[in-house]
């Protein structure tokens, strides 16, 4: 759902007209649209949450984990959006040197991740040209149904999760599927298989 306005929206504009307290939303070029996952995509999003959330204790690392965090982006041309992964990682400093703001960051997280949905080239496409211009250190490509086309997924397509590092500025890719181990530059010591993503949505279950 797309709501439309009069003039193009500026990142400040839609935090100041966001619906809040009625789902999730995005700014994509200039307009207000409504994100609206199925079940088995907050599964999936959720199992990272813990995930990371479970690292980041157990390590005594000096993140927050979050799922409501919009991040300002911007396209190529300029034009400002605003980004909701569906999972943030975020430094810990960065998050409480504004503990009375309201979870919108203008600074790169250290990591965000999207879980794939039927819109698939948002993801590789949009968000990570928009991620990488922002400078955010890592960036997850969840594809438990392997919706993107054979060129990101191969032949024949199954569940992969992408993982893009930042190196000198662009995104460098590994792609991990089945139950090999998915290796994450944040997260040194994760113990988690992209198979164990797909039996989380509970679609093959």
């Amino acid at each position: 759902m797309t709501t439309t306005t009069a003039k193009k929206l500026s990142f400040a504009e839609f935090l100041q007209q966001y619906p809040d307290g009625y789902g999730i939303f995005e700014l994509v070029d200039g307009e207000i649209v409504k994100v609206e996952p199925i079940r088995a995509h907050k599964n999936v999003a959720r199992l990272l949450l813990f995930a990371f959330n479970d690292e980041i204790r157990r390590n005594n690392l000096s993140y927050i984990v979050d799922q409501t965090i919009v991040i300002r982006t911007s396209t190529s041309n300029g034009r400002e959006q605003g980004r909701n992964p569906d999972v943030s990682v975020v430094s810990e400093v960065e998050w409480n040197s504004n503990v009375s703001g309201y979870a919108a960051l203008t600074k790169p997280i250290q990591l965000a991740v999207e879980v794939v949905s039927t819109n698939w080239e948002d993801d590789y496409i949009d968000k990570l040209a928009e991620y990488q211009r922002l400078g955010i250190a890592e960036y997850w490509i969840v594809d438990y149904l392997a919706i993107a086309s054979r060129s990101y997924l191969g032949y024949p397509k199954v569940p992969t999760v992408s993982v893009y590092q930042l190196i000198d500025g662009e995104y460098q890719v590994q792609r991990f599927t089945e139950n090999t181990p998915i290796i994450s530059p944040t997260f040194g010591q994760l113990e988690l298989t992209c198979e164990q993503i797909v039996t989380a949505s509970q679609i093959y279950t």
